[in-house]
């Protein structure tokens, strides 16, 4: 099931929003204020951001530019009253992946939002950019501010699914099995040595580190 988190001070908009969407089959979550989204998107890995742009404190731009500094991937949709070319223009400029103007339908939403999420996997599914580090699922490569850090075929699987979920932690065992042959004679104590491989191939990037959750396993946290 895919997450949403809907930032917007207009309660009685959000929750005909998140009423709506719950009943399409969407995970939804819930933030009033910029600040009060950051929190949550610290604390948990969403699918989709929806945000209004007049907000009370960090307005919509100033979020956008915060988490496409964090976040190249995740889409956004703006949803707002501005319905002036210069407001849009200033939203996809910051990289937003698309702009609808209040009051919406919501049929319409929906099938904007399919349509985003449909094309994000598509293209999260070959590549990663976070910050100078680029991962390349169809050419198996890697590269930390444009220099290529050799892999293994495993070490590149591992840090790929790690990437493509970060903050969510994935157990010895999980990795093994799906990253290791359901004969091999190996201890989930291997994914331990690929880690500190992995750690050590990609120090000079201070975009994310893999970090030990101890008693569970490994997740990845953007910097």
């Amino acid at each position: 099931m895919f997450k949403i988190l809907l930032v917007d001070d207009d309660r009685d908009f959000s929750k005909a929003v998140i009423a709506y969407l719950g009943r399409s089959g969407y995970e939804m979550d819930y933030a009033s204020t910029a600040d009060e989204a950051y929190d949550k998107i610290y604390a948990q890995v969403y699918d989709l951001i929806l945000s209004d742009i007049m907000m009370p404190g960090t307005d919509g731009f100033q979020f956008a530019s915060h988490i496409r500094a964090i976040n190249r991937n995740i889409p956004l949709l703006f949803i707002s009253a501005l319905d002036d070319i210069s407001s849009k223009h200033k939203g996809f400029q910051l990289g937003i992946d698309d702009y609808m103007v209040k009051p919406i339908e919501l049929d319409e939403l929906l099938m904007r939002i399919k349509a985003i999420l449909r094309r994000s996997g598509i293209a999260q599914s070959k590549r990663l950019v976070i910050g100078d580090t680029v991962l390349d699922r169809e050419e198996r490569s890697a590269y930390v501010s444009g220099v290529e850090i050799s892999l293994t075929q495993r070490e590149f699987d591992i840090v790929f699914k790690l990437l493509s979920y970060p903050k969510k932690i994935f157990s010895r065992q999980a990795l093994m099995d799906e990253f290791w042959d359901s004969e091999t004679t190996s201890s989930t104590r291997t994914v331990d040595v690929y880690v500190t491989k992995l750690r050590d191939k990609f120090s000079s990037s201070k975009d994310f580190e893999i970090q030990t959750v101890h008693g569970l396993g490994y997740k990845a946290v953007i910097l």
